[in-house]
């Protein structure tokens, strides 16, 4: 048999159909007369060498070929609807098996004739209005069935393909002759609107009929304008495009639909267009599909932290911990990392670290200051100048749906009228809930679990419980002064150099200068301050490399590129000014009385010491120094604690009065570790004996004489350190923590565990 593949055509049994011969192309002289064809329906018009299986619909139709003029017109009358059955193509030919597809006969002839008479009547009397319509009526009354007029006027009828293909498909020929007079219809109101697009809307059926015809047009009308000028696409088209590609999930793609279709309601007159436009552009913006699967190398994640950051052994080693896991599991895994330490200890730049060795976008949001839910979870759309929430802002900017998002300063969240922001964290950083997280602007949930989210803070005290619960807290205990000095040269110096547009045989700082300024210049667990001294100083060498220049002018674009600044400990002063005051300097002189005590600050370590002085009076208690009440209490212990240490040295407070004074007194103090040191001074005071000056204690006593472990060992021991201590004495139960702290640090102090107060007044000779 005959196969030939058609496209565009509207088949129907029992018609009959001219072809001009070359349709048929060089198979042409295979047609004889009584030589039976199968046409098979294309879905797409394709090359008879590209085609394949799947290109085909499954019903097809049988004809026959009645005649050939000389003209070369083939006549064929059709047949019978039949299922192809596997088409396949062999040298360029379609080859089918078929079965006979027998139509459902629930229409009578006469009710056939009825509708048949009646779509042809309208035809009449729609034709009458033009000026073709004598010819017109001619041609309708030639149509002896439903299916030859349809058939003779499918090209003007407008139908797609698969509308041509499911007339021919339906079994029902009830159902059938429903589809071909709503497409007669839809022709007709379709050709009225053409000259009349202020027509009167009309009631019934026939108003359906004008609307899909009216939207079919404009779609029509639309997509032609947008083809041919793809740069002026409207915006209906552009998020139609959007949405069908974004890969939403369903809520999320039916909640878009529903917008848009109110924005092609609306017009562009509309003063909602604009909101619902900004709506369809963000969602779809957002990276709505799932992640590639991209493996871990843990190697190379362990190089990338180690050029970016130096020391941090601890911090790199559980970062290290959690990819292996992600790594596993294919998926992300594991607690969220809550990086708790001073200011410039490198907390947020490791999340940029770990997003370069994921090869994940990074994304960066400042919690800082937000009072109001809203920033968190957005504002929902009923309000004027809504907006979405900053995790899905981020998301937005990412353009990825697993980015590394660092949450920076989780302990400045505040919480007010407006709502607890930590609250709404809550959900976000939850792995059992942040798969369906909703903003309530989008109102629609979206898939935070790819996200890394990392977190960083500069305390816990301030954090909420429940959302500390959901972190894994990791300390960054800050740099000694040798880390100092290596960050200083493989990073600071270089990247201020750049910052400055100084060449590197411009400006030479010799490590005596470096380690001066980390000395004498600065004060603190991190290195911002480092980083601030060393931008002044090449501040101050451009400003005379640029002076030199001008006066030497060696060269004809005026850079000073044979001038070399060497910058050393003798001629530092030159660059930064004098030394700052150091207030970490231990004492210089043993007085009764007064003890050097460490304690912990939002910007790491420091040394503080408690004053205490006896004058005359009335055994009355003065307190300086803006202590919070928890280290009032603690003055209270430390009294009461050396009464019963000594009893008749303590009679001297019954006709003095005592006055403890913790210097820095515009800051202030409060905490229970300054216990044993306001024992220790007090000790000092009534004895009249002097605690040595190189030494230093911190921790929390108790009524019976127990010296209680404390928090920020390894930063207290630093600020020790840096303040030049040689002895330290430290709670027994914080033994452990000892190795968090930097071999470089315990080298340089002897660090004495005491479990009792009366161990240091004894050590010290006060007892």
């Amino acid at each position: 048999m005959f196969i030939q593949p058609v496209y565009n055509i509207l088949l129907l049994p029992d018609v009959t159909y001219y072809f001009k011969k070359d349709y048929f192309a060089e198979r042409a002289d295979e047609l004889k007369p009584d030589t039976d064809l199968l046409f098979v329906l294309l879905k797409n018009e394709t090359e008879g060498d590209r085609l394949q299986a799947e290109d085909f619909y499954s019903v097809g139709l049988s004809a026959r070929v009645e005649s050939i003029s000389e003209e070369d017109v083939i006549q064929i009358r059709t047949t019978d609807r039949v299922e192809v059955l596997s088409p396949a193509i062999e040298d360029g030919a379609v080859r089918a098996a078929f079965a006979v597809r027998p139509s459902v006969n629930d229409l009578s002839a006469g009710e056939q004739q009825q509708i048949f008479s009646k779509v042809r009547a309208d035809l009449l009397r729609f034709v009458q209005g033009y000026q073709w319509g004598l010819w017109a009526r001619g041609f309708i009354l030639q149509r002896k069935n439903i299916y030859d007029l349809v058939s003779s006027l499918s090209e003007y009828l407008n139908l797609s393909v698969q509308e041509k293909y499911d007339i021919l498909a339906e079994d029902s020929v009830k159902a059938r002759y429903s589809l071909i007079e709503k497409a007669v219809n839809e022709f007709m109101e379709v050709a009225k609107v053409s000259v009349e697009a202020q027509a009167a809307q009309k009631d019934g059926q026939e108003q359906l009929y004008r609307e899909a015809a009216l939207k079919k047009q404009i779609n029509y009308l639309q997509k032609e304008l947008d083809d041919m000028h793809p740069e002026n696409i409207s915006d209906v088209r552009k998020f139609e495009k959007k949405i069908s590609e974004s890969g939403m999930n369903k809520e999320a793609r039916r909640e878009a639909e529903k917008v848009l279709n109110r924005m092609r309601q609306e017009g562009k007159e509309s003063h909602e267009y604009g909101l619902l436009y900004d709506y369809l552009d963000f969602v779809t913006s957002l990276s709505w599909k799932a992640p590639a699967l991209t493996p871990i190398d843990l190697q190379r994640a362990e190089k990338i932290l180690d050029e970016d950051h130096y020391g941090l052994k601890k911090v790199k080693q559980r970062i290290i911990q959690q990819l292996a896991v992600m790594a596993l599991n294919q998926k992300q895994y594991g607690s969220i990392l809550l990086f708790v330490g001073a200011p410039g200890t490198g907390k947020t730049s490791i999340g940029q670290s770990i997003a370069r060795a994921l090869g994940r976008e990074y994304i960066r949001i400042s919690l800082g200051g937000i009072r109001d839910e809203a920033e968190i979870r957005g504002h929902r759309r009923t309000y004027i100048g809504a907006m979405p929430g900053r995790i899905m802002e981020a998301m937005k900017r990412s353009g990825s749906s697993n980015p590394v998002m660092v949450l920076d300063e989780v302990d400045k969240l505040a919480k007010d009228y407006g709502g607890d922001p930590a609250s709404a964290l809550l959900e976000v950083l939850d792995p059992e809930q942040n798969s369906t997280f909703t903003d309530h602007y989008m109102n629609v949930p979206y898939d935070l679990s790819n996200v890394l989210f990392v977190c960083t803070a500069n305390s816990t005290d301030t954090i909420p419980e429940p959302l500390l619960n959901r972190m894994e807290v990791i300390s960054f205990p800050g740099y000694t002064a040798v880390e100092k000095f290596h960050i200083a040269k493989k990073h600071l110096i270089p990247k201020a150099m750049d910052t400055m547009g100084i060449k590197k045989k411009m400006l030479k700082i010799t490590d005596g200068a470096l380690r001066e300024i980390i000395d004498e210049y600065t004060m603190e667990s991190g290195v911002r301050d480092l980083k601030k001294s060393i931008e002044t100083l090449c501040r101050t060498a451009a400003v005379e490399l640029v002076k030199n220049s001008s006066r030497q002018n060696d060269s004809a674009d005026g850079t000073a590129a044979d001038i070399t600044i060497s910058v050393t400990k003798g001629n530092l002063t030159e660059y930064l000014g004098r030394k700052q005051l150091r207030s970490e300097q231990k004492l210089s002189s043993r007085i009764p009385g007064v003890v050097t005590g460490l304690a912990w600050t939002r910007a790491g370590g420091a040394i503080l010491f408690i004053e205490t002085k006896l004058t005359k009076g009335k055994g009355q208690l003065l307190i300086t120094g803006q202590l919070g009440d928890v280290m009032k209490e603690s003055v209270q212990i430390a009294l009461t604690l050396v009464r019963s240490l000594y009893p008749k040295e303590s009679r001297i407070l019954e006709d003095h009065d005592l006055h403890i004074h913790v210097p820095a007194g515009a800051v202030p103090k409060d905490g229970p570790s300054a216990g044993i040191t306001l024992t220790t001074a007090l000790a000092s005071l009534i004895t009249g004996k002097a605690v040595d000056t190189d030494c230093a204690m911190t921790g929390e006593v108790s009524l019976r004489g127990g010296v209680m472990p404390i928090g920020g060992l390894p930063e207290k021991l630093m600020a020790a350190q840096r303040a030049g201590i040689k002895k330290v004495y430290i709670p027994i139960d914080n033994t452990e923590d000892l190795e968090d702290v930097a071999d470089e640090v315990k080298d340089k102090l002897k660090i004495i565990p005491v479990k009792k107060v009366s161990d240091v007044l004894k050590d010290q000779a006060l007892m």
